[in-house]
């Protein structure tokens, strides 16, 4: 099982989103068959099985084993990943594109900038799943506080020197072998989250 894992067709995006798919993929974070997750869920047996198999369908659960039970036998599944990101291109046509509106200081820019990050990122995920490779990446995450505007526009000034000065250092057009990596720094004011009752 995967700690996370992209979707980008969109009809297994659909099928996703199902609040009831939803539910079950959360709880198949542990192996279970339709009989456990029907108690659990609070639906038939059949019901959860329909369900089951649209999400089986489209790669989101697996089989991890069969067992007989008299006459029958008992599936049990599994969600394929801990967790999912639906990527833009499940939404092709209308994908957020930030060279459609490049304002360095607008939320739109940045969160259509997040969306081609988690497009790209998923892409490189998708791709070195099937290669059995790993995806070489590297990201920084923190929290600033900010005595004044002034001051938050000062770091970025500063910070979108010090972040050319080193793109400038170590970016080698000529470099035989050598492979493009995008940069992205972001600041956003930071969002509290609540505790759940």
């Amino acid at each position: 099982m995967f700690d996370v894992a992209v979707i980008e067709d969109p009809a297994a995006a659909e099928v996703s989103l199902d609040p009831v798919r939803a539910r079950l993929l959360a709880e198949l974070a542990e192996p279970g068959s339709a009989t456990m997750l029907a108690a659990k869920v609070g639906l038939p047996r059949q019901k959860v099985n329909y369900h089951l198999k649209a999400l089986e369908r489209h790669g989101l659960v697996e089989l991890v084993e069969e067992r007989r039970k008299g006459n029958m036998t008992e599936r049990v599944m599994r969600a394929t990943a801990a967790s999912y990101v639906i990527s833009p291109l499940a939404l092709a046509p209308v994908q957020p594109d930030p060279s459609r509106a490049p304002d360095r200081l607008s939320a739109r820019w940045l969160l259509a900038l997040a969306a081609q990050l988690v497009r790209d990122v998923g892409e490189l995920i998708t791709g070195a799943t099937a290669a059995r490779k790993r995806v070489a990446t590297f990201a920084l995450d923190g929290e600033v506080r900010f005595a004044s505007a002034a001051d938050r526009a000062a770091f970025a000034e500063e910070l979108a020197g010090a972040v050319a000065a080193l793109v400038s250092k170590y970016h080698d057009e000529a470099a035989e072998g050598g492979r493009d990596h995008r940069v992205i720094v972001a600041v956003h004011p930071s969002v509290k989250t609540h505790p759940s009752a």
